[in-house]
C-alpha cells in the first residue's frame, strides 16, 4: 500500500478511521469496518454508495465516478481514472450511512490526500531539426522538429520564429493550422512555410514577397519558453542556421540515384546516394527493397547526413539474385517536388482531385 501524507483531518467519531490511497492511485480505502458493517454491505449494498464515500478534486464540488465495494474490512472506492500525482483530492466519509452502522451519529469525516509528484526528469530539449543541411532552396517547404519528450500543443506559432541575418523576425512565414501536425507521441512536429509565399503568381507572394531569398542567411529559432507535456520549459533555446540557395524546381529522378549493392551471404546495407536532400520523414516510409518476385525484403531504414543517403539493412543475410529499389512517386525533395510532379504546377493546368499512389523501381544485383 502506498501511503500519503494526510494534509487535513477533521474531528472523527469514536472510531479511529484510516483513509488512504491504495497503490499508485488506483483506489481509496477506508478502514476499519466492523464485521456487522461488512456483512450488511455484502447482504444489501446501498443503492447510492456515493452518499457514504465521495471523492472530489480539491476545490471542486463534482464527485468523481467510480465503483464501491467492501473487501477485508475495508470500503474501497475505485475511481474511473487513476489519481494523478501532484493533484490534491478531497475524501468525504459519512460513517452513519454505512449499512449496519450502530454507533452514535457522527459528523462527516473529510480528508485531503495527495500522491507526491515524482522527481522531475531531465529537461526536454530539441533533439534535431530536419532537414539537417545548412543550405536550403529558396522555395524550401517544411521542417520536422524532433523533441526528447512529449510536448504541449497550442504554442508552436508563438514559440517558433524565422530570423533574418540581423536577428529580426520575418513575419507571416508559417502556415498556421488550427490542428497542429504532431505525431502520435507528441514528439515530432511538422512545420510548413506558407505555400502562398512560395508558389509564384499567387497573391500572397506578390504582396509580401518570398519567405527566403537566395544568398541570404536565416535562423530557425525554437524558444526555450515552449512548455513540454508536463508544463516545464525547454532546457534551452534551439537555433538552426542556414543559407538560402537558388530555388529547386526539378523533380527527384530515381535514375540519377547511385545504388551500392551488398555482398551475398552478408547483412551489409544497400546504400543509395542521392544528388540532393530529400524529405527525411518520407524517406523512411516511401522507399523500400523488393526481391525478384516483388516481395518486400524485411529490414531497417537509416537516413544519412543531410538526407542525401538512404541505407537499408536486412533482417537476415542477403541471398544472391536480382532486387529492386522501389520508390513511391509521392516522395518529395525539400521544395515539395515529388517524383510524380513538380511543386510549381501551372495554375492553368487541371488539378488532380485524387492522388493515386504509384511506384517506380531501380534494379540492382546481389552477388
Amino acid at each position: 500500500m502506498f501511503l500519503v501524507a494526510l494534509l487535513l483531518t477533521m474531528p472523527a467519531a469514536e472510531r479511529d478511521w484510516s483513509i488512504e490511497i491504495v497503490g499508485k492511485g488506483e483506489a481509496i480505502a477506508v478502514a476499519p469496518l466492523a464485521p456487522a458493517e461488512v456483512a450488511a454491505w455484502k447482504a444489501t449494498p446501498p443503492k447510492e454508495p456515493g452518499t457514504v464515500l465521495s471523492l472530489f478534486v480539491e476545490k471542486s464540488d463534482l464527485a468523481m465516478f467510480g465503483e464501491w465495494k467492501v473487501e477485508d474490512r475495508r470500503l474501497l472506492f475505485t475511481p474511473r481514472f487513476p489519481l494523478s500525482p501532484g493533484v490534491a483530492y478531497r475524501v468525504v466519509l459519512h460513517p452513519d450511512r454505512l449499512p449496519g452502522f450502530a454507533q452514535t451519529r457522527p459528523e462527516p469525516i473529510t480528508r485531503t490526500l495527495q500522491i507526491p509528484k515524482p522527481p522531475r526528469g531531465p529537461a526536454t530539449f530539441v533533439e534535431q531539426v530536419f532537414p539537417t543541411a545548412d543550405v536550403l532552396p529558396e522555395n524550401h517547404l517544411k521542417f520536422y522538429l524532433h523533441f526528447s519528450a512529449p510536448m504541449s500543443q497550442g504554442q508552436v506559432y508563438r514559440r517558433t520564429h524565422l530570423l533574418d541575418a540581423e536577428g529580426k523576425v520575418v513575419e507571416s512565414v508559417f502556415l498556421e493550422l488550427e490542428e497542429e501536425l504532431w505525431d502520435r507521441d507528441l514528439r515530432r512536429l511538422t512545420l510548413y512555410f506558407h505555400p502562398g509565399r512560395i508558389k509564384r503568381e499567387l497573391k500572397l507572394r506578390e504582396e509580401e514577397g518570398p519567405i527566403l531569398i537566395e544568398g541570404k542567411s536565416y535562423t530557425l529559432e525554437i524558444d526555450a519558453a515552449w512548455k513540454d507535456a508536463e508544463g516545464n520549459p525547454l532546457r534551452e533555446t534551439f537555433r538552426k542556421r542556414f543559407k538560402a540557395a537558388a530555388p529547386d524546381e526539378k523533380q527527384p529522378d530515381p535514375k540519377t540515384w547511385k545504388i551500392t549493392a551488398p555482398k551475398a551471404g552478408t547483412r551489409e546495407s544497400v546504400t543509395v546516394t542521392l544528388p540532393e536532400s530529400l524529405d527525411h520523414a518520407l524517406m523512411q516510409r516511401l522507399l523500400w527493397i523488393e526481391d525478384a518476385a516483388g516481395k518486400p525484403v524485411a529490414g531497417k531504414v537509416t537516413v544519412g547526413p543531410r538526407e542525401t543517403t538512404w541505407l537499408w539493412t536486412p533482417t537476415g543475410a542477403w541471398a544472391a539474385g536480382e532486387y529492386r529499389l522501389v520508390a513511391d512517386t509521392r516522395l518529395e525533395d525539400l521544395a515539395g517536388n515529388t517524383i510524380g510532379q513538380p511543386f510549381e504546377i501551372d495554375i492553368f493546368r487541371p488539378i488532380q482531385r485524387e492522388i493515386v499512389a504509384e511506384t517506380v523501381g531501380v534494379k540492382f544485383s546481389v552477388r
